[in-house]
């Protein structure tokens, strides 16, 4: 697991990458500008930056540079614009960016990136920081992860049930998808990841669904290691 800092201005941005990263088992921390950046880029040395690029005091690129012309570019950084050209990709990587998400970021995307970034030799995450990364395209585990031993899954709900059927249909429909969803929470180890894959949803849509419906979310979730 690895220490990631979120940098953008955007709330809702920080909440959702927050969540999504915490939910593979990283540390999150989270910065709005490039001052708090700073602050916990010097007190806790991240294993992985994203980095907005569109901010309102001092822009990503600009504190990229700074990091880079410092020497404080120790760790990867993931820069994300939702109105990014290629050039301003080309330049990102020139100043030392190892990769360019756009807006609005696909978890996919997200993770693959997350992934990359973390296992490339050298860097302060040890061999376990991308074990727990999982992408729909990808292994179970990343590199180097061979030998950790999976924890037991958590008894789930079994795939037959009754429903009371003798009330509105809002209230039926509710109740059949809390529990087809604690179901394949219960399966797949609480992962977020594989369950979007299972139901098809994209995993944004599946948070907002699954908090809408009331299901216990750290309940689900798998033991660290």
């Amino acid at each position: 697991m690895a220490t990631i800092l979120v940098v953008d201005d955007e709330l809702g941005i920080r909440a959702l990458l927050s969540e999504i990263l915490a939910d593979e088992g990283h540390t999150v921390e989270l910065a709005e500008d490039a001052a708090q950046a700073r602050s916990v880029r010097e007190m806790l040395r991240p294993d992985l930056v994203l980095l907005d690029i569109w901010m309102p005091d001092v822009d990503g690129i600009t504190l990229l540079k700074e990091w880079g012309t410092s020497g404080l570019l120790t760790m990867p950084v993931i820069m994300m614009s939702g109105h990014g050209t290629i050039d301003t990709a080309v330049e990102a990587t020139k100043y030392g960016a190892t990769a360019f998400l756009e807006k609005p970021i696909t978890l996919q995307k997200l993770l693959r990136a997350v992934e990359q970034a973390l296992v490339k030799p050298g860097l302060r995450a040890g061999p376990a920081a991308g074990a727990r990364v999982e992408i729909t395209t990808g292994p179970e585990m990343a590199p180097g992860a061979a030998g950790v031993q999976p924890t037991p899954l958590p008894t789930g709900p079994l795939p037959e049930q009754s429903f009371d059927l003798d009330r509105p249909l809002r209230e039926a429909r509710d109740a059949f998808e809390k529990s087809y969803f604690e179901f394949h929470l219960a399966k797949e180890g609480g992962s977020m990841t594989r369950v979007a894959e299972k139901t098809g949803l994209e995993r944004t849509h599946l948070y907002r669904k699954l908090k809408q419906l009331g299901v216990d979310l750290s309940r689900n979730k798998r033991g660290g290691p």
